[in-house]
């Protein structure tokens, strides 16, 4: 395919240029590099915010969704394959770095490329896990990252790994986006479907870090503590799929768990992502956040504490899916200029802005060429 090449040539020319993406850089391009953004169009235009994002602010992630929120209408990055394809091509383009391009495609109820834009169905987590081991997941994953390959999509934001010890949960369990609540089975199913996207050049993403199995409420609407829910089996898929090597990145939750950090959410909390997930757990790759305009952070913390809490912890890639109410155009640009002034400042040393960009250029060696 013209896309794919164009591309891995992309890819391959920026790493040699910039040594595997570490010394040569620029600050702006490093902290760029650490911003995922959503947006709105079917198409790339000029005048679109995004182009600025990605030309001039040099954004190193986008993400793309089905139904815009804010608006209430199904008209948001989606209508078709063909239009994906050259949606995604535009991207590429106007990226001056190999750009990832993310989308939450689990199958069941967390699915962006659905049936009615002739899109393949797909099932749940759930209902894959109740075939015969993993036959089911494997063909359904499969299925997904053959599709994301040819439509220039390179990061599945999947498998879940939360465990489904309350099947109430209404975010997880009551929805079927948890493979099981035995973390061995979660283990082997998310083993599975992150094989078969590695096959295809399709980088997976492990959800909610450490824990969203057990919660009673949703932290896209509010606080969620787990205090009193969560049980230390929900880390053991991680540590088993870390152990194996079998990680590309990890997306903290913005629960709360007082056992595990007293003051902050997980993706604020240096505990739990360096001390637990980097320290303890020995995992060395990017570590991206849940949405970040998503209440359980937004209607709690500002803009410039949640970026600079969410750094310093050691999160890598700050998600900003726009996709929220109210939709802001300028949030990329604000979210940059914030980490600028944080590191002006001294409130967020440069060593931790060179460790992301680091682990950031290294993840997208594995990306599709």
């Amino acid at each position: 395919m013209k896309h794919a090449t164009l591309i891995g040539f992309s890819l391959a020319l920026f790493l040699l240029i910039s040594g595997s993406g570490q010394p040569n850089a620029d600050l702006d391009t490093k902290i760029g590099q650490m911003i995922m953004a959503g947006f709105r169009g079917l198409e790339l235009t000029e005048d679109n915010p995004i182009t600025a994002d990605l030309e001039k602010r040099q954004i190193g992630a986008v993400i793309l969704f089905d139904y815009d929120v804010p608006s209430k209408t199904p008209v948001r990055n989606i209508a078709s394959a063909i239009q994906v394809r050259r949606l995604t091509e535009d991207l590429g383009l106007r990226s001056g770095t190999p750009l990832i391009i993310a989308i939450d495609q689990e199958g069941g109820r967390v699915n962006r490329l659905k049936e009615r834009f002739g899109f393949p169905a797909t099932i749940s987590a759930k209902e894959m896990a109740a075939g015969q081991g993993t036959e089911l997941t494997r063909r359904y994953a499969e299925q997904t990252a053959k599709l994301l390959s040819e439509l220039g999509i390179n990061l599945n934001f999947a498998p879940v790994v939360d465990l489904n010890t309350n099947p109430d949960n209404p975010v997880i369990g009551k929805i079927e986006r948890s493979f099981s609540a035995d973390p061995a089975v979660v283990t082997e199913h998310a083993a599975a479907w992150i094989s078969a996207h590695s096959r295809r050049g399709i980088l997976s993403a492990l959800k909610h870090f450490p824990g969203h199995g057990s919660s009673r409420a949703d932290s896209h609407l509010g606080f969620v503590d787990v205090t009193d829910t969560w049980k230390a089996i929900e880390l053991q898929p991680y540590r088993s799929l870390i152990d194996d090597g079998a990680v590309d990145i990890v997306m903290t939750a913005h629960i709360f768990n007082s056992r595990l950090d007293p003051k902050y959410p997980a993706t604020l909390s240096k505990p739990i992502v360096t001390g637990l997930l980097r320290g303890e757990m020995k995992y060395d790759g990017v570590v991206v956040s849940d949405d970040m305009q998503m209440k359980a952070i937004a209607a709690h913390y500002g803009l410039e504490t949640a970026v600079e809490l969410a750094i310093n912890a050691g999160v890598d890639m700050l998600v900003f899916g726009n996709n929220a109410d109210p939709f802001e155009p300028d949030i990329a640009e604000r979210a940059v200029a914030a980490i600028k002034r944080l590191v002006a400042d001294g409130r967020i040393p440069r060593q931790r802005i060179d460790e992301s960009y680091s682990r950031i250029m290294k993840l997208k060696g594995k990306m599709k060429r």
